[in-house]
């Protein structure tokens, strides 16, 4: 999976398959799905801990999509920038590893 520089604006961008792309793509949708629910329950009035159960079922959902997304790049992006001999990688990583665990 190639890391490359966008042409336009110099940002970095990782190429995916598009397997992986969909399972991303779906994994999302179904935190979207689960995000709608909660809007309903609070327009519905929905009993404040059967939201709260819910809201916990998201953040459970993005927590995992994370640690997946995060594990494909150690193994794909870091690895080969790394490789290459870039170093920077490494601050990087650990600079995202920080915002994760907040």
């Amino acid at each position: 999976m190639p890391d490359t520089r966008c042409p336009h604006c110099g940002d970095k961008k990782t190429e995916r398959s598009a397997e992986e792309r969909k399972k991303l793509m779906n994994r999302l949708k179904r935190i979207e799905g689960q995000v709608r629910g909660l809007q309903r329950m609070l327009e519905e009035d929905a009993y404040c801990a059967d939201i709260l159960t819910q809201s916990a079922a998201v953040s459970a959902a993005i927590n995992a999509f994370n640690k997946d997304l995060l594990a494909r790049h150690l193994h794909t992006c870091v690895v080969r920038d790394i490789r290459s001999g870039d170093d920077a990688a490494v601050d990087e990583l650990a600079e995202l590893v920080k915002k994760l665990m907040k």
